[in-house]
């Protein structure tokens, strides 16, 4: 039995038979470990005013429906957002929120936290800094155990 690859085209050819395969991109493996350490200390910063400066504006990449972010273009390797999240001053709200509550990680860029985390009905979101810049973040539900070690599912810095 001959088989002969053709990993350009997608194509087997065996025993004379010609058969087209699917070729599936997949998203590649991430290769520096996410920065979810909490920060514990905020000196020389006014965290209540960097939450003033930040807006919310989401990302069509985790929305399965159409929304303030675009048309949606779930990723298949993004979680889903949930569709009850319609309200962007609601959601701005939130992020503003678990900024002035100091829920937010060691990684800074610029005057902005990377990454904040808050808690919705015992679900942990995790808003991802998407523009340096203006303060803009995307955000997203995290899987039971992403949520950094220093957050329980209430919300709450464990001590």
């Amino acid at each position: 039995m001959s088989r002969n690859a053709d990993a350009n085209s997608g194509v087997i050819q065996t025993d004379g038979h010609i058969h087209a395969i699917l070729l599936v991109m997949r998203a590649p493996k991430r290769k520096r470990p996410l920065l979810r350490s909490l920060q514990t200390s905020s000196e020389g910063v006014s965290l209540a005013k960097v939450a003033q400066r930040s807006t919310y504006v989401g990302s069509a990449e985790h929305k399965s429906f159409p929304s303030f972010a675009g048309h949606p273009r779930l990723r298949s390797d993004a979680s889903k957002c949930d569709p009850k999240f319609t309200d962007l001053a609601e959601i701005t709200t939130f992020l503003q929120l678990a900024i002035a509550a100091g829920n937010v990680g060691t990684h800074w860029e610029g005057d902005f936290p990377r990454y904040v985390w808050h808690v919705i009905d015992g679900v942990i979101y995790e808003a991802r800094l998407v523009n340096q810049e203006l303060g803009q973040y995307k955000g997203y539900p995290l899987r039971h155990g992403e949520h950094p070690e220093h957050l329980n599912e209430v919300g709450e810095k464990l001590e």
